[in-house]
């Protein structure tokens, strides 16, 4: 009998034990978050129904290009996009964007496209090879339109960002493509963006995150792009607006 007290006894501390460390233990609040959850939540970080339905967007600062082993900056680089309100197509050019990066004061590349042509410095280019030269290109402004009809979003493995956990999200556009995003599993910003490209297997990785108090809008100042796990350049935003009017003559070279 006194046996079967003790084993008792030490049973009952044991339960005890267990229940007091189970009230203790951290609760992971977003273990369960659905993905649509998730992608709200992202969207919401990013700056809510202002980011998400911009106008235009002008990007200004530096680049770091890699070519053949060296190391190339290019002291201004820029960017100017206006959006569409619809994307059917994640790696088809729509809306109309400007890149254009200069070192020492001479351009190293102009590319623009205007809504129906491409242009570089030498002109307006050949369809094949300007859409050959978007698909390698769009891709992050498609988590704008995640959340639209007709698009399908799905939770895949969780990936590691620089130490930092992410969700990573694929999305489905109505096109049938793919663009999968790392999605920090604490504050929820965006941290990477990925898809299949003529290049190869391409993707980003955002950090340094800045804001301006007249937007609501959470910007990366530093985005590295990778294609089949090579470094390939780095970008530096500096400053940037939003819903700026931008002229049609920005987007053609003659």
């Amino acid at each position: 009998m006194k046996s079967q007290n003790y084993i008792l006894s030490f049973l009952l501390l044991v339960l005890t034990l267990t229940c007091k460390n189970s009230q203790q233990a951290p609760k992971n609040e977003n273990h369960s978050l659905s993905t649509i959850s998730i992608m709200k939540k992202a969207h919401e970080k990013a700056g809510g129904t202002f980011w998400q339905k911009p106008k235009s967007l002008t990007l200004k600062g530096y680049g770091v290009f890699y070519y053949d082993g060296k190391v190339v900056k290019h002291e201004k680089h820029n960017m100017w996009r206006e959006f569409e309100k619809t994307k059917e197509a994640a790696h088809v050019a729509n809306g109309k964007v400007r890149i254009e990066s200069y070192k020492e004061g001479k351009p190293v590349f102009i590319v623009t496209y205007d809504g129906n042509n491409t242009y570089n410095l030498n002109g307006k280019q050949e369809k094949t090879a300007a859409d050959k030269r978007w698909s390698s290109n769009f891709g992050y402004g498609v988590i704008r339109h995640a959340l639209d009809d007709g698009y399908v979003l799905e939770k895949v493995a969780n990936d590691t960002i620089k130490s930092n956990i992410a969700y990573t999200i694929k999305v489905i556009d109505p096109d049938k493509g793919e663009t999968f995003f790392g999605i920090d599993t604490k504050d929820f910003r965006i941290l990477k963006v990925a898809f299949q490209t003529p290049r190869g297997w391409h993707h980003r990785e955002y950090s340094n995150f800045f804001s301006k108090d007249a937007y609501s809008w959470l910007q990366a100042g530093h985005v590295a792009l990778y294609y089949d796990g090579k470094l390939s350049n780095e970008v530096y935003w500096q400053d940037f607006e939003v819903n700026e009017v931008l002229a049609d003559s920005l987007f053609i070279i003659k």
